[in-house]
């Protein structure tokens, strides 16, 4: 069976954007320092991507106008809109976890869980998310969006991995 993975940056107070909803922040401390923070050998063992709509606008207003970063991956963006699939891109209205249930079920890669607030907090409610992959990065926002409600479950983890490179610590989480 695949695995739900959260995979996912937050800054050190557990905000995932900034009060505007900019990521422009998300950097190690010397911001010369060229890496993919181990992203290439997440990706590997991916084959869909779920986000929510605020993300990928994020991505395709701002991130990446001119190309879908994800197109080697099935990307499932959950909106109420009426948008149009793309050859990469299927719009979702439906009920999410039941949605990632379904697909949990499927002899594929794993599924990544992309962002954003909304996405994850249905999930973490519901326990669906297997693997939590949380990248912290050096610095304090004070105010944004936070990762994680206080209205979650009491899910206990089991830390499975910690790097460090650039002030950015990944830490590697499953649950118990």
């Amino acid at each position: 069976m695949r695995k739900v993975i959260l995979y996912i940056c937050t800054s050190v107070d557990g905000f995932i954007a900034d009060k505007v909803g900019n990521v422009d922040w998300i950097k190690g401390q010397d911001e010369n320092y060229e890496s993919d923070y181990g992203y290439e050998d997440f990706i590997k063992n991916i084959d869909t991507v779920i986000l929510g709509y605020n993300t990928y606008k994020k991505i395709t207003e701002e991130l990446s106008p001119n190309e879908w970063v994800y197109k080697d991956l099935q990307s499932y963006v959950f909106t109420e809109k009426n948008i149009k699939d793309t050859e990469d891109i299927i719009f979702v209205n439906e009920d999410l976890t039941s949605f990632v249930k379904e697909l949990k079920n499927k002899n594929e890669k794993d599924i990544w869980i992309c962002g954003g607030a909304q996405i994850v907090n249905q999930l973490v409610r519901q326990d669906i998310i297997d693997e939590y992959h949380i990248t912290t990065i050096p610095i304090i926002l004070g105010q944004g969006i936070r990762l994680f409600q206080e209205s979650n479950a009491n899910i206990k983890l089991k830390l499975e991995e910690i790097n460090e490179e650039n002030g950015i610590i990944t830490s590697i989480y499953s649950k118990r």
